[in-house]
């Protein structure tokens, strides 16, 4: 009996994880607070598009988790389930397919966010809206969806 216990207990915990929900900034600017409220410390002020995992949720505050692991919380109107990604490396090569084949378009470094357009295998069709620039990045390079 304990071990279908535990086989319950791990499959259940696997789907939690398999199925995080992300959400990424809306706004141009928005706080992230150290606890659900507007009373709370501002530990981080994220800028539009920046992806964020949700880990638990109040009322209308979203406990969320970051690229680096830094942890906060949001107001659930000031986010958006539009897909965007984050540079996750010192460096990322954006290339004009999906393949190392394919030319350079430009590198990006650790923290640039990109909205994520598709994938295609091991990379990610990505855009810089600020920038307009639009290519192809492995997708191990990134954090986000």
């Amino acid at each position: 009996m304990k071990r279908y216990v535990l086989i319950i207990a791990f499959l259940l915990g696997w789907a939690t994880v398999a199925h995080a929900k992300m959400v990424s900034v809306a706004g141009a600017l928005v706080s992230m607070y150290s606890g659900p409220g507007d009373n709370y410390e501002v530990v981080w002020e994220l800028g539009k598009g920046y992806p964020l995992e949700v880990i638990n949720q109040q009322e209308n505050w979203l406990q969320v988790v970051d690229y680096q692991n830094d942890t906060g919380w949001v107001k659930e109107n000031q986010v958006s389930e539009r897909a965007y990604m984050i540079v996750n490396t010192e460096v990322a090569n954006i290339r004009s397919g999906p393949g190392e084949n394919f030319p350079l378009v430009r590198q990006a470094w650790q923290g640039v966010v990109f909205r994520s357009l598709e994938t295609k295998g091991a990379w990610v069709k990505v855009q810089h809206e600020e920038e307009n620039v639009t290519g192809w990045v492995l997708k191990r390079l990134m954090w986000g969806w």
